[in-house]
Order: structure tokens, then C-alpha cells, then sequence
């Protein structure tokens, strides 16, 4: 929630301030220097979180693991800033904007020391979410207090850092919590590296189709085109956020049961985890196509009329992202089969380059948007195919009449809104409530599994508030 509602606050200021170019500017940047972040990371964040957890009853096996793989991403931190200064001085577009890249390119070393991995792979969520709230907070009051002209996109660009990296200094010192901070020799760095290497490749290939689309529109078109694909692209992250959140959650708890061969309770929490996101992504995917233009307006204003359609466009990723997320960060990687999850990225990052070679030139961001949708769509069909034994019968038993029906009802519900001469935020929050009001209240009444399973726990928590 708090990666929803803070950039909901923060970027509807931001792009009135530094319009499309300057919010095209920091995409690009951003973009570009994923790259190099990726390298220095090399898969460690998804592979330390099930190295990890498996270890994580013992505590001097846990801190030799977790030196091993701060040493590779130190390492190749190096790496990762020799060649981005390589790159800042032969090319033209980096070298123009030194100081942007330089400041952003200081995701990689705060991402290395983070350890992000190391909190998730042992459930501290309590920690997590405490120190990035806390982190929002004062990026939000500086972005108020030091963002007022146009040129203010580099401090923008320093905000996001600091929303999103800084509170790694944290991770680092409070690691001494969880693992013992001292050498403890015996180290066998190469036993990760074969691991290591397939969930790079597998991270380098995801990389690419999502952030390939702002770099080659960089390149391609103008800095305006970037800002109105980012402005897209930035509402469906945030919306992506909040259906993904739960398969970030499951991983290390399903990496346990894979391990004990707890296999009725992995299979259980993957099923209800994608009966959740068909619910879930569904309607928010719906709502959002229909009301893409009050929500890009609202959040970036008018000047952003470019954005409405390649929001359009773009909107079904939730459901596959979704899908695709529990597929395989959930159920491919606790079991072994991190190749799986890379032949479907590299699926779709061959989709990704080739449709966007051949659709941005005409269709700019728009064609960036299809080329992302589709990218998706090859994730999704190759992952689901390697599971078909698996998830077929999920897939095959879900009540998609109930789903369409509340999807028809909460559109109807909700569509109306649009008549009435309101401002973009009112015409907003009216048809959300309508929208999700009557779409739940369908799932209830039609007395769906896990809707009514969520109403009776909500329902048991509100029955213990109201007796204390």
C-alpha cells in the first residue's frame, strides 16, 4: 500500500513541475542504468531468497551464504560502474546528462550492500515495511520542498533513489541482527555460480523487455515520447505492485515447504495465490482501461494527453504479470526450475525487441505499450505450458462466470460516472466505489470460494476489535 499511495502523492506534482521531457529525461536514465544494476546484481536477489531460506534455521550456514553472495554483488559492482563510465563518455545521450546518470547510477552500490534478499528469505516484513515507509515519508516532504522549476529533474531523479535504495544503508548495519558479521572463512563462492548465472540471464532477459521500451523510445523518438510512455508505465507499476506484492511474499515460505516436502502446502497456497490474482488483476485491469484518461490526468495533467492510450494498451499486464509471477517466482524456482522461468523471459524478450523495432518508429509509445503486452503474453503461455500438469486444474475449475458477471455489473456500476460534469479525481473515487462496490458484492452474492473466505476473516477480525 505504501508503494501505491506515495507515488500517488508525489508524482501528480512531480510531472506538472518537470513535464513530459524532464519525467522523460529520469525514465531514460533510469532505464538505462537498470542495466548496468542488473549486472551488478546478477541474480542474486531472486536466488538469495531461496538460498537463504533454505538455510535459515542455521545461523552460521545463513551468514557464510549471505558473505558469499554480498561478495560476488560487491565484485561486480565494480564491474557494473567501469563500464557505465565507459558508456558516459562515449555516448552522446549519457554524456549530455552526466550528473542525472551519475545520480542514479547510485542505485547500484545501494541495491549490492542492501541485502534485500536476506529479510525476505527470513520473513522480516514487520522491519521491511517499517524502514520503507519511513524512507517514503522523507522523500515525500523533500520532493515539496526542494522540486519547483523545470530543471529540478535531477533532484527528482535523487528522490527516487532515495525512495527506493537509500534505506539499504539500513539493511547493511541492522544485518548484524540476523548473521554474524565477522570472517568466517571456509567460503566456496563458486558453488553459487552456476545458480547465480541461470537467474541473471533469467533477470537480464525480464530486464530487457522492461526497460528496453524506454530506452529504445529514448533513442528512437524524443524525450516527450519517453515522458508519455513513463507516465503510463508508472500507474501500471504501481497497480502491478499490489498484485505482485503477495507472490514476493510466498516465495520464501514456499521455498520452506519445497524443501521439508511439504507439497499438499505448496500446492495449496499456489493455488489460492492464483485465484487471487485472476480476482484481483481482472477488475483492476478493467477499471483502468476504462478510466485511463482521469487517471493519467489526474496524475500528470493534461499535458499527458499522449499517455491515454499506451495506458490503454498496456493495462492487460497486470493480469499476466500477475499470473506469470506466481508461475514462476512461486512455483518454478522453489521447485528447480529456474531454466523454465529463463526460456519464458527470453521468450519474451525476443517479442519485446522485435515487435518494438517495428512498432515504435510509427506508433511510438503506443507500439512500445504492444510490444510490452506481448513480451508478457510469451512469458505467460510458456510458463503456463511447463505447468500444465500443475495448474490445469486451476485454471480449469475457476468460476469464470462469476468473475465475468461481477466484471459486467461493477462496469455498469460504474461507467455512468463519466456523464457527470465532475473533476478527474471525484469521477475517480465515484466510480471506484461503484466499481469495486458492486464487483465484490457479485462475488459475494454468487458466493465465490476465496472472496467469501476473505469477507468471513475480515468479518472474524472486526468481532475481535469491537469485544477488546
Amino acid at each position: 500500500m505504501s508503494g501505491f499511495l506515495f507515488p500517488l502523492i508525489t508524482f501528480p506534482y512531480v510531472a506538472r513541475i518537470i513535464f513530459p521531457v524532464g519525467t522523460g529525461k529520469v525514465a531514460f536514465a533510469t532505464s538505462f542504468v537498470a542495466y548496468f544494476n542488473l549486472l551488478a546484481r546478477l541474480g542474486i536477489p531472486t536466488y538469495g531468497v531461496r538460498v537463504c531460506a533454505k538455510v535459515r534455521d542455521d545461523k552460521l550456514a545463513l551468514s557464510r551464504t549471505a558473505h558469499e553472495l554480498l561478495f560476488i554483488n560487491l565484485v561486480m559492482s565494480l564491474v557494473a560502474y567501469g563500464l557505465l563510465a565507459i558508456c558516459m563518455y562515449f555516448i552522446p545521450q549519457v554524456r549530455e546528462e552526466k550528473l542525472l546518470f551519475a545520480v542514479i547510477s547510485l542505485t547500484i552500490i545501494l541495491n549490492s550492500i542492501g541485502m534485500e534478499w536476506l529479510y525476505v528469505a527470513l520473513e522480516q516484513y514487520s522491519y521491511i515495511t517499517a524502514r520503507s515507509i519511513v524512507f517514503k515519508v522523507v522523500v515525500l516532504v523533500c520532493t515539496f520542498l526542494f522540486i519547483h522549476a523545470e530543471d529540478d529533474y535531477i533532484i527528482y531523479g535523487g528522490m527516487t533513489i532515495l525512495a527506493s535504495s537509500a534505506s539499504n544503508v539500513l539493511n547493511f548495519l541492522h544485518a548484524r541482527k540476523h548473521i554474524l558479521m565477522r570472517p568466517l572463512g571456509g567460503y566456496d563462492v563458486r558453488r553459487h555460480m552456476k545458480a547465480v548465472m541461470i537467474f541473471f540471464a533469467m533477470t537480464c532477459s525480464v530486464t530487457i523487455y522492461t526497460n528496453l521500451d524506454a530506452v529504445m523510445l529514448g533513442f528512437m523518438t524524443s524525450d516527450v515520447d519517453v515522458g508519455y510512455y513513463n507516465a503510463a508505465v508508472k500507474i501500471k507499476n504501481i497497480l502491478v505492485s499490489m498484485v505482485t506484492a503477495l507472490g514476493a511474499v510466498l516465495l520464501p515460505r514456499a521455498s520452506y515447504y519445497v524443501e521439508h516436502g511439504m507439497m499438499d502446502d505448496f500446492y495449496r497456497i499456489s493455488k489460492k495465490a492464483l485465484n487471487f490474482v485472476l480476482l484481483a488483476a481482472s477488475s483492476i485491469m478493467l477499471y483502468f482501461i476504462f478510466f485511463a484518461r482521469e487517471g493519467i490526468f489526474f496524475l500528470s495533467g493534461p499535458a499527458y494527453e499522449g499517455a491515454v492510450l499506451p495506458m490503454q494498451i498496456i493495462m492487460p499486464t497486470l493480469l499476466l504479470v500477475g499470473l506469470t509471477n506466481i508461475l514462476g517466482t512461486q512455483m518454478l524456482v522453489p521447485l528447480g526450475r529456474e531454466k523454465t522461468v529463463l526460456y519464458a523471459v527470453i521468450a519474451g524478450a525476443v517479442t519485446d525487441i522485435i515487435l518494438n523495432a517495428l512498432l515504435i518508429p510509427r506508433y511510438a509509445a503506443a507500439g512500445a505499450a504492444i510490444g510490452t503486452v506481448a513480451a508478457e503474453l510469451a512469458v505467460f503461455l510458456v510458463e503456463l505450458y511447463a505447468l500444465r500438469r500443475e495448474v490445469w486444474s486451476v485454471f480449469r475449475s475457476f468460476p469464470y462466470w462469476k468473475l465475468v458477471l461481477a466484471l459486467i455489473l461493477g462496469s455498469a456500476a460504474s461507467l455512468w460516472v463519466k456523464l457527470l460534469s465532475l473533476g478527474n479525481f471525484p469521477v475517480l473515487v465515484l466510480s471506484a466505489i461503484c466499481f469495486f462496490a458492486v464487483y465484490a458484492l457479485t462475488l459475494l452474492v454468487t458466493k465465490e470460494n476465496l472472496a467469501c473466505e476473505v469477507w468471513a476473516m475480515c468479518l472474524g477480525k472486526l468481532c475481535k476489535l469491537m469485544k477488546k
